[in-house]
């Protein structure tokens, strides 16, 4: 059998790490939607980089510089109205993203991309920057922003945080008219902020997958056994009997993520490569382990 085990301090400190690596992937990816597809057709963003989108067509001042200053405002706020809630990984992002924001644009610098086709650029920026908020999401991060604004409204006012967030993303975006004075612009913006949020669902969405696994075989204890070890998912045993041969069985019921498929199949066929594996996509699975049980 060549199955470990990996140490728990040693597993825990390798997902931190690729946490951060791939926030970090994230922030560039969102960095060159921004940058290299949207700033340069003139189209807003939504949130902190719509702000600072605004301020660079009205004043020419790098976004950079913009948006790393709200953020960090917007940051004091949530300590004083939230209390210490928000994680060192956002901190991280917002300061990825400022720093990979400086180089992008020091590279591309006088590089135009699809300069005669702004619904192609719209359409490509948006994907990056979904993609890019996604992976962050996915891997614990966050880019911060005014989802800081609509936790503290909804904290004293009865609107929830999807209205809200919704309410200053359509705000942002149409005031760019007041700088630009091209309604065509806009709504350019709009269609930005309806893609990225389309491909940002299905970024978290597809690494939210869970699958459900009934596993049958003689050495079922042992297959048991490492499952729960290591990639470190419950194990049902169920009673079962074979209708055709009357035989008594025991059958292993496993939840575990999408991405979690390879590993237990491959750990199945080191221990019993003519074990009988039946696997399934779940809508969703609730509890320990996988998402929260979120009913209002």
């Amino acid at each position: 059998m060549r199955q470990s085990v990996i140490p728990p301090l040693r597993t825990n400190a390798m997902r931190e790490v690729r946490d951060y690596v791939m926030i970090a992937v994230g922030m560039v990816l969102y960095g060159i939607g921004w940058t290299l597809f949207l700033l340069p057709q003139d189209i807003t963003a939504s949130g902190v980089p719509g702000i600072a989108s605004i301020v660079y067509f009205a004043t020419g001042l790098p976004v950079q510089y913009v948006y790393l200053g709200v953020n960090a405002a917007l940051l004091v706020v949530s300590i004083w109205q939230l209390g210490w809630k928000f994680s060192v990984k956002t901190v991280f992002a917002v300061f990825t993203l400022s720093a990979f924001l400086a180089l992008i644009q020091q590279l591309t610098e006088g590089l135009r991309l699809l300069e005669d086709q702004p619904f192609m650029a719209c359409v490509l920026g948006a994907s990056f920057c979904g993609t890019g908020i996604g992976v962050a999401f996915s891997n614990n991060g966050s880019t911060g922003g005014t989802d800081i604004i609509a936790a503290v409204v909804h904290k004293y006012r009865d609107v929830t945080l999807g209205q809200v967030m919704r309410i200053m993303d359509l705000t942002i975006i149409t005031s760019s008219y007041l700088v630009l004075h091209d309604w065509e612009k806009v709504v350019y913006g709009y269609v930005t902020l309806f893609i990225s949020s389309f491909v940002l669902d299905q970024v978290v969405n597809s690494a939210r997958q869970s699958v459900q696994f009934f596993i049958i075989s003689d050495k079922y204890e042992e297959i048991g056994r490492h499952i729960n070890q290591f990639p470190h998912r419950g194990v049902t045993v169920i009673n079962a009997s074979g209708f055709y041969t009357g035989r008594e069985i025991r059958m292993l019921f496993v939840l575990a993520k999408k991405r979690e498929s390879t590993i237990i199949f491959r750990l199945i066929k080191d221990i019993d490569p003519q074990a009988f594996v039946s696997q399934s996509a779940v809508i969703g699975v609730y509890g320990e382990g996988f998402d929260r049980i979120k009913v209002r």
